[in-house]
């Protein structure tokens, strides 16, 4: 059985879910919601670490591709006029030193003068194209949440920020893992191509049914795991540079944006260029 029902999501606008996630009806993950808009993983940190973030970001672009960058005010621009990065989440993570301390459906009371959010590209952008192609997304035909591991990957280091890559898991058949990668090789501001396809332990992952986020998913006879960058390294980083606070999604549970994922690629490469 499903853990949890997004069909009255699936067809509705990113400004009407988010509506939603801010009133506190939907405080589930976000996967397969608002079909063929971009959704986007988070992190928000005190100005002092936020050079130090944004240049990690930009030596470990697959894992954390930066979609926008949220500064003065929680609202976005860019991502969805009107939008807030600390109501518009289901949930969040809050870090204190380097250690979770608590999770909460609505971020306000923690956002300061001077905080800065960085909205981070995430792979149920490039699910879409995946089902479209035939291929199942067992976690969300099955109303869970991706299974997310810290691997033995280690992301490139800047400032304090330094750590494992954290990999999402699709299960497949060699078929359409081949299938899968050609695909999401054209998708470089959502994680692009996987990173692994076959024996978890060769990324450092023990068991394959103890996901260090998110839920574990049935693989069948037949299939193999195929491991993309996740936008969860953050949040592993996050845990070796220990600064006072940081706001984050709560693994899964993602900001949805207005912007289409069949034209997020060239949104941004044209924003690149006009800079």
């Amino acid at each position: 059985m499903p853990r949890f029902d997004i069909t009255p999501y699936v067809d509705m606008s990113p400004a009407e879910v988010r509506q939603r996630i801010r009133s506190g009806e939907i405080t589930f993950p976000t996967a397969g919601m608002c079909r063929g808009y971009a959704q986007a993983n988070l992190v928000i940190l005190p100005p002092e670490y936020a050079a130090d973030f944004k240049e990690y970001a930009e030596k470990n672009p697959f894992p954390c591709p930066v979609l926008e960058i949220i500064e003065g005010t929680p609202e976005t621009h860019d991502m969805g006029e009107g939008g807030n990065i600390v109501t518009d989440i289901p949930e969040y993570f809050i870090y204190r030193n380097g250690e979770f301390s608590e999770k909460v459906n609505d971020a306000s009371a923690f956002w300061k003068e001077g905080y800065v959010g960085f909205l981070i590209g995430c792979s149920f952008s490039f699910e879409e194209a995946l089902m479209k192609a035939g291929i199942e997304i067992r976690h969300i035909a099955t109303g869970r949440n991706v299974p997310m591991y810290k691997t033995n990957i280690q992301t490139v280091k800047a400032g304090p920020f330094e750590g494992p890559m954290v990999c999402s898991m699709r299960p497949m058949t060699p078929e359409n893992a081949r299938l899968a990668y050609d695909i999401t090789v054209k998708f470089p501001n959502v994680h692009g191509a996987p990173v692994h396809m076959g024996d978890p332990s060769v990324v450092g992952v023990a068991d394959i049914m103890k996901p260090d986020y998110g839920e574990a998913v049935e693989i069948r006879e037949g299939e193999i795991p195929v491991f993309w960058p996740c936008g969860v390294t953050p949040q592993a980083a996050i845990e070796a540079a220990k600064p006072p606070i940081v706001i984050t999604h709560s693994p899964g549970h993602m900001f949805i944006t207005d912007i289409p994922n069949a034209e997020l690629n060239d949104y941004l490469q044209e924003k690149k260029q006009s800079k």
